[in-house]
């Protein structure tokens, strides 16, 4: 190896990017120098020349070894002593400290720098990383707290964040842990307008609740993009920290008028699909006139009691809100004058949020401006009332939110701070078993170096965002806790790397966050998961996400119920994954076959095998279980080996789970309605109707039917077996 490629492999490694990585099969990946040096070019580092490496290097290493104190330090409350490092060149002299706690209360002290132990050292530059004990009692309060210290004149300030030692794991009676799970854009209901709203969702919780459910569960409600209603993916949002409005009911806002119904709903509520173009067009209609009766009625002058309550929604919003109906404005103007979709390739001056030109177009457009903010407003107060609703019907852990795991680079979170996204690379994931292509998904990662010098209140920011109104937050590809895959812009997705993040501070902030919102969490681990990663997220309390289809043994057979680990959600299938019925009738093969999603015909025929394969060997998990009789299972499977469905095999299933050790079992209500699609399928954008699949049957037809009373009937008697 050369001393340029050395060179390179170490300030990746000091940057935090992976050299190579263990795939999800146990093959180690060596990364080209090509995908190494166009990462850390996007992380802001110059790589092309063995100079550019040394200056890369010599930067890190001061960053990690200059400042006095780190920007933010985590510690948990079960710790003892409460220790925290300081890094200084000096031998001796006496360190003070004094430490803010979040009610104002100070506690100070001090203590000989000779008498420290050392944590490391850099001998060559004469530096000492230091570790101080804080003589604090053991109930210190968990919280974001203020520590400083000073040295010979010299003094630093961090935030020291004191966390819970897992996150908020409320009790959950036996019967109540199962939870359903829906695509709210997929409700079909007699008065919705063409996609499911705030009112089907508490509908659908209150019904749930009826059923004996603990939870209800609904993709991420991130906002989207009204100017480009295509964009429809809710995992790669314009911002996580808002809702996508078209989820509105729009006459249960109190400034409705009948006037408002638009003539052509029949047609919009008629399709398979949701029509999203068509769906944002009469709702923008109709939000134009809601905003314009709000606006006479209780603004202005004489401002009522709900214009003072839009206000204070306004001021609580800050900054934030500001930015983000300041950018969605901006976007429709942008776009409807025939301009880019993203913002990264506008005007230089309106790439910037805080610049003179922006102010120019908010000052001139602050009516635009507001309605989106009232949007957010109404948004809030309806999900906030489904919740609600849900909740006084009996759904003892409320709704189950998702938080993606990423935005859009064009959106408006990546606008409102640039400086904390990367661009010229995107987030996915490298070859597995969901896809043997690999995947990316095109989003933008965060930076984590610029990640923790901001304190990680981006990320505290939309834990707290989506934890609103819930009880239960799934957190999509969970590892980005620790590490994400990056994909260079024009590479394949086999063609990343992995770049690590700070994992500990992350964990911690996580059960803070979680005891503070009384929010249970769920990890989405699926794919290539690190080693040891799963066992250190159960001790922070978090719930893996076991699917039926991968918990296997060795030989392949399915696991049974008592394998299950406590601390998870165990869950028949996902939105990425095929419907039971799909599963069992191979639609997901179909698919992959006719869209050419394969990278050979060896590759399609062995998943061909391995599902033949799979059908027996649920058919003998669930018969072991003694939950499938011998006649059901012929019926399900004949000689010729063509399958059939039934509905007894959704039954049977679910007890199976329902008997599992898990703490939730997670009901999909396309296997109540024996869907065949799935929601998304991996690997595909325009080829395959992703996110626009609406079910077959009416919201008010399934909480009236047998499907899913049988259904969670079967769940409840599992669980109470367990």
């Amino acid at each position: 190896m050369s001393a340029t490629d050395r060179s390179l492999r170490r300030l990746a490694r000091l940057a935090g990017v992976a050299p190579s990585f263990r795939d999800v099969w146990g093959e180690q990946r060596q990364v080209a120098a090509d995908t190494l040096r166009a990462i850390l070019a996007a992380m802001g580092f110059a790589a092309g020349s063995e100079s550019d490496l040394v200056a890369g290097i010599a930067e890190l290493e001061r960053t990690q070894w200059d400042p006095l104190l780190p920007p933010v330090i985590t510690i948990r409350t079960d710790e003892t002593p409460f220790a925290v490092p300081v890094t200084t060149g000096k031998l001796d002299g006496r360190v003070r400290w004094r430490l803010t706690l979040e009610s104002g209360e100070r506690q100070e002290g001090s203590v000989e720098l000779a008498g420290l132990t050392v944590l490391a050292e850099r001998r060559e530059h004469r530096h000492r990383r230091c570790r101080i004990a804080l003589p604090l009692h053991p109930g210190m309060p968990p919280g974001y707290h203020r520590l400083a210290v000073e040295l010979d004149g010299g003094g630093a300030e961090t935030v020291l964040i004191v966390a819970p030692r897992h996150c908020h794991l409320p009790p959950v009676p036996a019967e109540r842990g199962w939870a359903l799970t829906a695509q709210l854009y997929a409700l079909r209901s007699a008065r919705n307008w063409g996609i499911g709203d705030f009112t089907d969702l508490a509908t659908l919780g209150a019904g749930a609740a009826r059923r004996g459910a603990g939870a209800l569960g609904i993709n991420p409600l991130h906002a989207l993009f009204p100017a480009a209603p295509g964009h429809i993916s809710p995992y790669s949002p314009s911002s996580r920290l808002f809702l996508n409005p078209l989820y509105l009911d729009v006459e249960a806002v109190p400034d409705f008028r009948d006037a408002m119904v638009p003539p052509d709903l029949a047609a919009a509520r008629a399709g398979d699909l949701v029509d999203y173009p068509a769906v944002a067009r009469l709702k923008r209609g109709a939000f134009d006139a809601l905003y314009g009766a709000f606006a006479r009625h209780h603004l202005g002058d004489a401002e009522s009691a709900r214009g003072a309550a839009f206000r204070r929604f306004q001021r609580d919003g800050g900054r934030a809100l500001e930015a983000f109906a300041t950018f969605t404005a901006l976007h429709e103007h942008v776009v409807a004058e025939g301009g880019a979709f993203s913002w990264q390739d506008w005007p230089a001056a309106l790439r910037q949020a805080g610049s003179a030109e922006v102010a120019c177009f908010a000052a001139a457009h602050r009516p635009r401006i507001e309605l989106h903010q009232y949007l957010q407003w109404e948004a809030d107060r309806q999900l906030a009332a489904a919740a609600g609703a849900a909740a006084e019907a009996g759904l003892s852990l409320g709704l189950y939110r998702d938080l993606a795991v990423g935005v859009d680079p064009g959106g408006a979170e990546a606008w409102a701070d640039p400086g904390l996204m990367v661009s010229g690379v995107s987030v996915g994931a490298p070859p597995d078993l969901l896809s043997l292509k690999g995947q990316d998904w095109g989003l933008t990662p965060l930076n984590p170096i610029a990640l923790q010098r901001d304190g990680f209140a981006p990320f505290i920011a939309a834990l707290r965002a989506n934890m609103r109104h819930a009880g239960v937050l799934r957190i999509d590809h969970v590892m980005a806790l620790r590490q994400l895959y990056w994909v260079p812009r024009g590479a394949s997705p086999a063609e990343g790397s992995y770049v690590a993040y700070p994992f500990a501070e992350l964990r911690h902030i996580l059960a803070l966050e979680s005891e503070r919102q009384r929010c249970m969490v769920i990890g989405e681990d699926l794919g290539t998961v690190p080693e040891g990663f799963s066992e250190t997220m159960q001790e922070a309390g978090v719930l893996s996400y076991r699917v039926l289809q991968f918990e296997r043994d060795r030989t392949g057979r399915f696991l049974p119920p008592d394998a299950y680990p406590a601390l998870a959600s165990a869950a028949v299938s996902t939105h990425d994954l095929p419907t039971l019925r799909g599963f069992w009738l191979g639609r997901d093969l179909e698919w992959r076959r006719d869209l050419g999603l394969y990278p050979d015909a060896a590759a399609e025929e062995e998943d061909a095998q391995g599902r033949r394969r799979d059908r027996r060997r649920l058919i003998e998990a669930l018969a072991a279980a003694e939950l499938l009789p011998r006649a059901v299972a012929a019926a399900l499977l004949p000689r010729d080996d063509r399958p059939v469905y039934e509905p007894a095999l959704a039954e049977a299933v679910h007890r199976f789970l329902g008997r599992s050790a898990a703490r939730l079992v997670l009901m999909q209500i396309e296997d109540v309605v024996g869907e065949i699609e799935q929601a998304n399928l991996p690997g595909t954008v325009g080829e395959h109707p992703n996110w626009r699949r609406r079910l077959s049957r009416r919201l008010e037809e399934i909480l009236a039917g047998p499907d899913l009373d049988r259904l969670a009937a079967a769940i409840v008697a599992g669980r109470l077996a367990s």
